[in-house]
């Protein structure tokens, strides 16, 4: 076997070799013991629950620290935390194990003549909260036992991870900015849906009739993404208005939030309207702006689930529009 020299190294850039004394592979247990000791906090407690010596946590969180290049834990008064350094890779450290952890049970399942792929679902936070339940619950009384995680994300971020392989189908929209035209991703429209206005409970608009929208452009407004915020000023420019949207919310839950406190007023997804919290109301909107519901599953390799939940998917939008 001939044994590389610097030569070999010639023309690589030196931010992409690997350090000097890194020998490229981790030791997954090191990693498991440093992620504890950032969890209790303490070299001793992290010794106890792993049944390791106080000096053998030690140097390993010590050996570690070699490898990388970087201090990693610090002292404090009643024990020891990550540095800035060391929180960022307890971060993918954790990521790193509990797929390992997946990976091992994976086997094992297949060594035990158990091949149960689990179904992994992607959903933007209105579907997640609103369809998607509805449809996996119809999903597993038709199929039994299965196992299946709910990913909420936006529709960019979803279609990258299915074509990653993380996601084996996605409920996204055609909300601003779109859809990508991919040829590695089967597409599958459910329908149109409604955008509606969320009222606190007691708002003078509540349980009213389709509202105008020149009757809300003195209203102030809550936004927490920017595909909502583009349908609801395209509807304010048509109606030959515009949306003081004067307050930002990080989630759809604190848009909520926002306006159940009576703050402002929201533009939601329609098939939000059967899963709102009790302080909250809707109501339509004249000519309301829309936005189209579909899935998407790769090409290749789609879980053996993902046809029956796409029907599924289809009666709970269908339910969903008519609550």
């Amino acid at each position: 076997m001939r044994v590389a020299t610097s030569a070999d190294f010639a023309g690589i850039p030196c931010e992409l070799r690997i350090p000097a004394g890194h020998t490229g592979a981790m030791d997954l247990t090191v990693w498991r013991t440093f992620v504890t000791v950032c969890r209790v906090g303490s070299l001793s407690a992290a010794a106890a629950e792993l049944h390791h010596t106080q000096s053998a946590v030690s140097r390993q969180i010590a050996g570690l620290e070699r490898q990388l290049g970087v201090p990693l834990m610090e002292r404090h008064a009643r024990g020891v935390r990550p540095t800035p350094a060391g929180e960022v890779f307890r971060r993918h450290a954790l990521a790193t194990l509990n797929e390992a952890d997946r990976a091992v049970r994976a086997v094992r399942d297949v060594r035990d003549g158990v091949c149960d792929r689990p179904l992994a679902v992607g959903a933007t936070p209105s579907l997640a909260a609103g369809i998607v339940p509805v449809a996996i619950r119809g999903l597993l009384e038709h199929a039994g036992s299965l196992r299946w995680s709910l990913l909420p994300g936006l529709s960019a971020a979803l279609h990258h991870r299915l074509i990653a392989g993380d996601l084996d189908i996605a409920v996204v929209t055609d909300a601003p900015p779109g859809l990508p035209h991919d040829p590695r991703v089967e597409r599958r429209f459910l329908g149109l849906d409604d955008m509606v206005v969320a009222l606190p409970v007691g708002h003078a608009q509540a349980g009213r009739g389709p509202v105008p929208m020149e009757t809300l452009a003195d209203q102030t407004w809550v936004e927490d993404n920017d595909g909502s915020a583009a349908l609801l000023r395209q509807h304010a420019a048509r109606a030959g208005v515009s949306a003081r949207i004067d307050l930002t919310a990080a989630d759809l839950p604190g848009k909520l939030a926002l306006v159940a406190t009576g703050h402002a007023i929201a533009l939601i997804p329609g098939v939000l309207s059967c899963a709102l919290r009790a302080d909250v109301t809707t109501a339509a909107l004249v000519d309301p702006p829309t936005r189209g519901i579909y899935t998407i599953t790769p090409r290749r390799d789609c879980h053996p689930s993902a046809a029956p939940l796409l029907d599924q998917l289809a009666t709970a939008f269908a339910s969903v529009r008519g609550c």
